[in-house]
């Protein structure tokens, strides 16, 4: 299996506790440490430490990659998949459950989809949002992973920071929506603000 820098990195910590021990010379050091940063598979990495006590078949096996915990507000029955106004208004406001993926379709109307109480299916949610000759508001809340990528022709789909909304990046393990579509003379806005 091949060596990671992780791997080596923490072999090459075992190398330095042993010479602060005594139990390696500095020049011992250099040459294993030379044969550490060199390897590229682990066996490799298991001889320069074989003859020091206290040292466990497991330092030499892979680090076990840092998976980001999921958000507390991940899971739960999914709502409604679309949201269609047509010459009128329609909206998702307040507890909610966001499905993997939303259709909204606005003509000649509006649509207010507010995520900043709702709850996420899934960790990655993707919003569809297609205005034509009307508007469709997506409130997101400023510790989500916001990713916009739509077209507007004759019209606009953009994304605004709200007065408040924090520049720190979300945490590890935040939802992730990415809201694409189409605006033609009309207007997709995402919109991020702080959670109520």
């Amino acid at each position: 299996m091949r060596a990671s820098d992780a791997d080596r990195e923490r072999v090459a910590q075992i190398l330095h506790a042993a010479l602060a021990e005594g139990r390696i010379t500095v020049q011992e050091l250099e040459e294993r440490l030379d044969t550490v940063y060199a390897a590229k598979t682990l066996a490799e990495l298991g001889p320069p430490v074989a003859d020091l006590p206290g040292v466990s078949a497991g330092a030499v096996q892979p680090a076990t990659p840092r998976t980001p915990a999921l958000d507390d507000r991940i899971g739960g029955v999914p709502g409604s998949k679309m949201s269609v106004a047509i010459m009128s208004g329609a909206d998702r406001k307040g507890a909610w459950t966001v499905p993997a993926e939303h259709n909204s379709f606005a003509f000649w109307g509006g649509v207010e989809l507010d995520l900043r109480a709702a709850r996420f299916a899934e960790r990655h949610s993707t919003i569809t949002a297609v205005a034509i000759m009307g508007g469709i508001d997506i409130v997101v809340p400023d510790d989500v992973i916001v990713d916009v990528n739509g077209i507007g022709f004759m019209g606009a789909f953009e994304s605004q920071d709200r007065a408040g909304a924090s520049t720190q990046p979300p945490p590890p393990g935040a939802p992730v929506v990415k809201v694409t579509g189409l605006a033609f003379w009309g207007a997709v806005t995402v919109i991020r603000k702080p959670r109520r």
